[in-house]
């Protein structure tokens, strides 16, 4: 019985209601070590790649993980920062602007915990319970779902959870793709950089997943639809105006289209030089943001015709992120105190 792990109540700072924040996870130095335990985990994960263990694990600890990690080292060289890789810089520091709206943790108490790596979702929950939390309140940060993610997030949760004796009440928080907070926050976004740079075409640019996933049931591509309909909607703009598309796509199966490469080369052919991208379903600053679009997509763009080329970064640490999560962790039943 001594598996079970209990939760000591005596000594220990309490907190009623404890918020697990998780994102993805990240290498912690952009060399090719670090990078190759890093997608052994994440890629080893059947929810990531939905393949049989007998056939992609020998491609995936053979050529993959031999070869990727030294080309992908470059790309995160590029981005890294003094105090480390921005998802975890910008996640960190999102999870402190929380706090920070919600007030003094003794009431409401923030973690921050990553699918992949460190701080693990694990030591995120134990720290949560050791405090007394009596209410578990998971918040993955994406906020469309997709089993990919999300559900990669439960099923740690999950594997956490049965180890402990007093299981607290708990609440997982699936998807905020319609969030009103959410999309006015987007909104607001695109609008501040159309008011520095000009307003040019609208490319929402979105993580890809396969084909596949979605013809199973995942919901993720109806709810990329549904924040599409509802940004584009907020700024007022036609459909001629913007164009949805799918980044990021891995391995040689099928994944969401139209890409977005493709969709910028073609805007270029029929004449629209100047774009304003955005990626409403990364929460914070990543490699996919800065590098593959800020960086890769930018320079295909330059290259065949296109003149301006803005970035909207995504909402990372910013007031209005707190506020958004604020909002849908009282949608979930949590008490949050109203915004000075």
């Amino acid at each position: 019985m001594a598996w079970f792990q209990g939760v000591p109540l005596d000594n220990v700072p309490s907190a009623e209601t404890g918020v697990l924040l998780v994102n993805l996870g990240t290498p912690t130095a952009p060399t090719a070590g670090p990078i190759r335990r890093y997608l052994g985990q994440f890629l080893g994960d059947r929810r990531v790649v939905e393949a049989c263990p007998a056939y992609w694990y020998p491609i995936l600890f053979g050529p993959i993980l031999t070869f990727r990690p030294r080309k992908t080292a470059k790309l995160y060289a590029a981005i890294w920062t003094k105090e480390g890789s921005p998802l975890m810089v910008h996640s960190r520091r999102l999870a402190t602007a929380l706090q920070h709206r919600l007030g003094d943790p003794a009431g409401i108490r923030v973690e921050l915990a990553m699918t992949y790596g460190e701080p693990s979702v694990s030591a995120g929950i134990r720290k949560l319970l050791e405090a007394g939390v009596r209410k578990l309140v998971i918040l993955p940060l994406y906020p469309q779902y997709s089993g990919s993610t999300t559900g990669a997030v439960w099923d740690a949760v999950a594997k956490e959870l049965r180890r402990w004796r007093r299981v607290p009440e708990l609440h997982f928080v699936a998807d905020y793709h319609d969030s009103p907070a959410y999309i006015s926050a987007l909104a607001t976004s695109v609008r501040a950089a159309w008011a520095e740079h000009g307003q040019s075409h609208l490319v929402l640019s979105n993580h890809g997943i396969p084909v596949k996933y979605v013809a199973l049931g995942d919901p993720y591509q109806r709810q990329i639809e549904r924040t599409t309909e509802l940004l584009t909607a907020a700024l007022g703009l036609s459909p001629a105006e913007y164009s949805g598309c799918f980044q990021s796509r891995f391995g040689p199966t099928a994944w969401l289209q139209p890409y977005t490469d493709d969709i910028l080369l073609e805007l270029v052919g029929n004449g629209v030089k100047n774009v304003t991208i955005v990626t409403p379903s990364f929460a914070v600053d990543c490699l996919e943001t800065l590098e593959e679009i800020g960086v890769a997509s930018r320079e295909k763009f330059l290259a065949a015709g296109g003149e301006k080329f803005t970035l909207v970064a995504p909402l990372n640490e910013s007031a209005a992120h707190a506020e958004v999560l604020a909002a849908v962790l009282a949608g979930a039943g949590v008490p949050v105190p109203a915004s000075a």
